[in-house]
Parts: C-alpha cells; sequence; structure tokens
C-alpha cells in the first residue's frame, strides 16, 4: 500500500516543487542571493528557517508523514509508560505476593514490545519519506538545471551545481531521515518527562526547572555560530568538487602541459581551506555539546542526591525516586540530544539554503507565458534583424553589432571571417541559448522569444566544433538526435556521415561503448558521429559549425557528399574555414568584428577584393591546395 501510495504521489511532489519556485520568483528573499557569488558575502542566516523550504516537496505526502507521527507519538508514549512499570516492579518488591510481582514484570516486558515494535515501523515510515523527498529535490534541482542557459552557467562552475544535488541532498537525507523524527520525539519525551516528573515529586521537578534555561543559552548561542560555519563548509566543500571536476574532464590537457603539480596544490589548497571550516564547525559543536551535557547531567545528580536524603527519611518510596530518576535522565537525554540535532539542523538548513537557491535561479532566457506557434511544415526561412550582442561574461565586447541578413527556405549560406568575428555567435542566437541585447531574430517570420524553446528547437540540428561524444553506446550516441529512431535509421544515419565501415570495426559495433566524452575515439570518428546525430534530426535548418574541420581528405570527402545531399531541401547555415565548403555555398555572409562586412559568392567576393579575398588566399590556402 504504502509503495504504491508513494508512486502516486511522486509527481504531486515536484509540481509542488515547481509551484513553490514559481511563487519564490515574486519577490522572495533568497532571490536577492545570487547564484556564485562570493560565499562570504552572503547574509548568514541565523536560525534552522530555510528548511521550512523543504515543506513543498514533504507536503504530497501528508499520509505517509501522518502514519509516522502516530508511530512517533506511540512510541513516546511508551517509552514515558516504561518508567511507570518499573516504579510498580521496585516498589512490589517488598510484597510477599509473587503473583502480582510477575504482572507488573509481565506489563513491563509487553511495554519493551510495543516500544520496540513502534520504533521499527517509524523508523521505516521515516527514512523511506526522507529518500523519496531527497529523490524528488533531485529532480526537481536537475530538471531546473539542464533547462538553464549557457548565461547561467558563467556565473556558476557545473561542479558546484553536481555538489549541491549529491553532497546537499546527502544531508537533507539524514534531516527528514532522522535528525526531524528524533528531534519531535525527545520534544515530546521531553514535554511528557516534566510533567510525569512534576506529579512524581513537584520539589524536585522544580529544581530540575531551574537547570533549564541555563542550558538553553550556550545552544542558542553557539548554535547561531555553528550555522554560519555549516555554510561555510559546504561552500568550501561545492568550490572543492568543482575545482576536481574541472580539472578531471580536462586531464589530457593538464598531463600534456605538465601541470599536474599546481593542479595538485590548487586542489589541495581549496581542499585544506574546507577541512579548515569543517574543523572550526566541529570544534563549535563540540564545546556546545561538552557544555550543555556537563550542565544537564551535573543538574540531575544535584536534584537526586536531594531525592535520595528524601528516601531515606521516608519522605517518597524507593519506587517513585527510581522512576522519577528515570524520568530525569531521560529528560536530561532528550534535551543532549537536542543539542546535538540543533547542530544537524544547522547543517541542513545551509544545504537547504543552497539548494533553494539554485530551484530558485532567475534565468536571462525563458519561454513566453503564451507562446505561438511555428507554421506546419517550418519553412526555414532565418532573419537577423538589426542585432547586437555582448556576452554576460564580456560586457562592453560586441560579439555582433547592428547585424542583419535573411536566409531563404532552403538555401545554402556559409559564415566566414576571422577567428571571434561573431560567426558562432549567430548559432548560439539562433538556438536561443542567448537573447540578442537589441534587434530580433526571426524562424519563419516569428521572432524566437515569442516561441517556446523545445517548440522550435525542433527544427534545427546543429554539428558544432566540438562535438559532444556522451558515455554510451556508438548507437545511443546517434539516436541522441532523434531517441524514437530505429536501428536501421541510426545506422542510414552513420552511413551518410561515413561513420558506418569504422563503427562496425569496432569490437562490439554499434553497441560499443565510447568512453566519457569519446575517449575511445579519434577526432574524426567523433565528428562522423556527430554529423550522423545531425542528419538523423532530418530537421528543416542544418547548423554547421566547421563540421568537417576534424576529418581527413577522403572522410572529409564522403562527409561533403552526405551534407550536400541534406541540404537540398533545408535551410543551411555553415561556419567553414575551407574553400572547397565555402564555395558550395548559394552565398556568402562575411564577419569582421561583429559586424557584416560582405556578402555575395565566391566569385564576386574574390573580385571585389577586401577582407574576403584576403582570407581565401591566406586562411583558405588549404581548401584551394586539397583542390
Amino acid at each position: 500500500m504504502l509503495a504504491s501510495l508513494g508512486l502516486r504521489l511522486r509527481l504531486r511532489s515536484l509540481k509542488w516543487g515547481a509551484t513553490a519556485l514559481e511563487a519564490s520568483n515574486k519577490g522572495s528573499p533568497v532571490m536577492a542571493t545570487q547564484i556564485g557569488e562570493n560565499p562570504e558575502d552572503r547574509e548568514k542566516s541565523k536560525s534552522v528557517g530555510p528548511i521550512a523550504g523543504l515543506l513543498p516537496f514533504v507536503r504530497p505526502y501528508r499520509v505517509l508523514v501522518l502514519l509516522a507521527g502516530i508511530a512517533l507519538v506511540m512510541t513516546a508514549g511508551l517509552s514515558l509508560a516504561l518508567p511507570l512499570a518499573v516504579r510498580r516492579v521496585v516498589d512490589s518488591f517488598a510484597s510477599e505476593s509473587a503473583e502480582l510481582l510477575d504482572k507488573y514484570f509481565g506489563a513491563a516486558l509487553l511495554v519493551a514490545g510495543l516500544l520496540a515494535l513502534g520504533t521499527g515501523i517509524r523508523y521505516y515510515l521515516v527514512t523511506r519519506l526522507g529518500e523519496r523527498v531527497v529523490a524528488d529535490i533531485r529532480e526537481a534541482v536537475y530538471d531546473r538545471m539542464i533547462g538553464m542557459s549557457p548565461a547561467f552557467f558563467e556565473k556558476i562552475m557545473t561542479g558546484e551545481v553536481l555538489s549541491r544535488i549529491t553532497t546537499d541532498t546527502t544531508l537533507i537525507l539524514s534531516v527528514i531521515g532522522s535528525s526531524v523524527s528524533v528531534a519531535l520525539r525527545n520534544v515530546l519525551i521531553f514535554i511528557g518527562g516534566l510533567g510525569f516528573m512534576l506529579a512524581t515529586s513537584p520539589k524536585m521537578a522544580g529544581l530540575v526547572l531551574l537547570i533549564v534555561p541555563v542550558v538553553i543559552v550556550p545552544i542558542l548561542v553557539l548554535g547561531r555560530r555553528l550555522r554560519g560555519l555549516s555554510r561555510e563548509n559546504q561552500d568550501k566543500i561545492a568550490e572543492s568538487s568543482g575545482n576536481a571536476s574541472e580539472t578531471l574532464q580536462a586531464a589530457q590537457t593538464v598531463q600534456a602541459f605538465t601541470h599536474e603539480a599546481q593542479s595538485r596544490k590548487q586542489f589541495r589548497d581549496v581542499t585544506e581551506q574546507s577541512f579548515d571550516s569543517a574543523r572550526r564547525r566541529i570544534k563549535t559543536r563540540a564545546v556546545m555539546t561538552v557544555i550543555v551535557i556537563f550542565l544537564i547531567f551535573a543538574g540531575v545528580v544535584g536534584v537526586l542526591w536531594i531525592g535520595a536524603r528524601d528516601v531515606r527519611a521516608g519522605g517518597i518510596s524507593a519506587g517513585t525516586l527510581v522512576q522519577f530518576l528515570i524520568y530525569s535522565v531521560m529528560v536530561a537525554g532528550s534535551v543532549a540530544a537536542l543539542s546535538e540535532i540543533w547542530g544537524e539542523l544547522q547543517r541542513a538548513a545551509g544545504a537547504t539554503e543552497r539548494l533553494v537557491e539554485l530551484l530558485h535561479a532567475s534565468d536571462s532566457v525563458n519561454d513566453p507565458a503564451s507562446p505561438k506557434s511555428l507554421p506546419t511544415p517550418v519553412k526555414g526561412e532565418i532573419e537577423f534583424d538589426s542585432v547586437s550582442f555582448e556576452y554576460p561574461a564580456r560586457p562592453g565586447i560586441k560579439a555582433l553589432n547592428d547585424v542583419s541578413f535573411t536566409v531563404a527556405p532552403g538555401e545554402t549560406v556559409a559564415l566566414v571571417g576571422p577567428s571571434g568575428a561573431g560567426k558562432t555567435t549567430v548559432f548560439q542566437l539562433l538556438l536561443r541559448f542567448f537573447d540578442p541585447d537589441q534587434g530580433a531574430v526571426r524562424l519563419d517570420g516569428i521572432e524566437l522569444t515569442a516561441l517556446q524553446r523545445d517548440s522550435f528547437r525542433k527544427a534545427l540540428a546543429m554539428v558544432p566544433q566540438d562535438p559532444v561524444i556522451f558515455a554510451t553506446t556508438a548507437r545511443e550516441n546517434i539516436r541522441f538526435g532523434r531517441p524514437d529512431a530505429s536501428d536501421a535509421e541510426v545506422e542510414d544515419a552513420a552511413r551518410a556521415a561515413a561513420a558506418h565501415d569504422f563503427l562496425t570495426a569496432l569490437p562490439e559495433g554499434y553497441e560499443s561503448y565510447v568512453g566519457e566524452r569519446g575517449v575511445m575515439l579519434s577526432g574524426g570518428q567523433r565528428q562522423r558521429i556527430a554529423i550522423a546525430r545531425a542528419i538523423l534530426r532530418a530537421a528543416p535548418v542544418l547548423l554547421l559549425d566547421e563540421a568537417t574541420s576534424a576529418l581527413d581528405a577522403e572522410s572529409e570527402r564522403l562527409v561533403q557528399q552526405a551534407v550536400d545531399a541534406l541540404s537540398r531541401n533545408r535551410t543551411t547555415l555553415v561556419v567553414a574555414h575551407r574553400l572547397a565548403t565555402v564555395k558550395k555555398a548559394d552565398r556568402i555572409i562575411v564577419f569582421d568584428q561583429g559586424r557584416v562586412v560582405a556578402t555575395g559568392t565566391h566569385d564576386a567576393l574574390v573580385a571585389e577584393g577586401g577582407l574576403y579575398a584576403r582570407l581565401a588566399r591566406l586562411q583558405f590556402t588549404e581548401g584551394l591546395a586539397a583542390e
């Protein structure tokens, strides 16, 4: 029953998380904190209030929470009933009735059994709840991050995002799956235990109550400092993860430039900073634990000393003193446990705050509330209308400056120019990874900002200069272009991209694992898989960013034939540095320093002289030689 309940409520949990995200974007104070800013500049929260950010993820599992609460109250009640049974047993020692003594022992054993059963049920329900909620949080954060524009990742390292999804959610799991339950149980025992202590001996209970304020003060004072140290520690861990992720992903470059020693030092430094903040956090928590436990048990010993004198004087029975002793130990233990749990809650508050930052993170590129629809079928007309753009990481430097051009449906246009002229930026804006600062980009006459991103991107297929290969099989890497494609369609696309022969020569053919980022393949092989992926997508608009740059002459000839066939009925934009590719274009647009400086055919542009003619002599020499 509980399993089916969890499955039914899982999607509702993610919807609650999305609702919280929408609400948070309307003036939430968390929005004042920017992702990627210096952790030391953040305002430190002085409470565990950020944990309230978990409520949207817990709310869908109300029934599970209710059942866990019932088990929690039952176990707390049985724990409080146990000292009553012990008192009866102790006082019955003086009785001559063995049958009565047996009943009291039997009752105590029954209470203990019910307590064990209730504790087991509570553990199962609470732990299951924690695992389910944390899984939902991870999914919600990943769902949010995978849709963020590249501008967002200019402000935060992917390694830090991964640290938040893994390390921070592990802390939250310990809170939901254990700490909160234990905290509530100890609160109930504390309150109930004090009540029974007052009923057992008002005199001794009054003395115990005098100790409580003395214990609470160090918890509050040191707990506030612990909160800041916990957040700092998590930030340092994330920084360490980001540093490790970056260098390990570029291990070959690090080794090629013999940068291992410097990389080790950088990682060691940030890891030591993380350890230092952890050491200070542990020290603060240890000091708090020492103070709290000593004050509690010193007070309890003093009160029991008075109780023992009352027993000798005949004021109370030995069973009453034992009962009060057990309750006082339970109350003292609950306070000590709460001080420990407070530290855990402080750490979880920091982790929650960091995850909520990701969920609340604003993006510079967003879908419209009421998106328009592209005409069917998509013709593929592209228009740049007075577009100017600066990358967020490079303010003041225009990547594109008042760029205007139109590409007719089915036309093949080559974009040429020096490195950094703005050619690839055209693709970035056409895919709407960024929005132009001025002007408009249109597809079939509709501005991209009026369209839903995942809708119009289905009409585009891109082959980047540095292709991305995933750590899976060669077949699945090609199928990434169209997940519903059949095996035969995947192989047809591979043949068209001149990839079939080398793929069938692999140990397991198309099912061969190609390694992380395709490390088991050559540069040309990776490029051909990326081209096959674009061919399989069969989109009306084809974007080729120096797609044949990593191919040998024979492979380039074969791939060029496939691309030519693929381009016949499709709008194609090509960024190319080889004359053979450029000359096949219907039209050439020449970029320089973010501007369009010339447009025309190869022959016309060469005849004009200027930048293109110079590029044809210098940059395209390789293409001329090949011809």
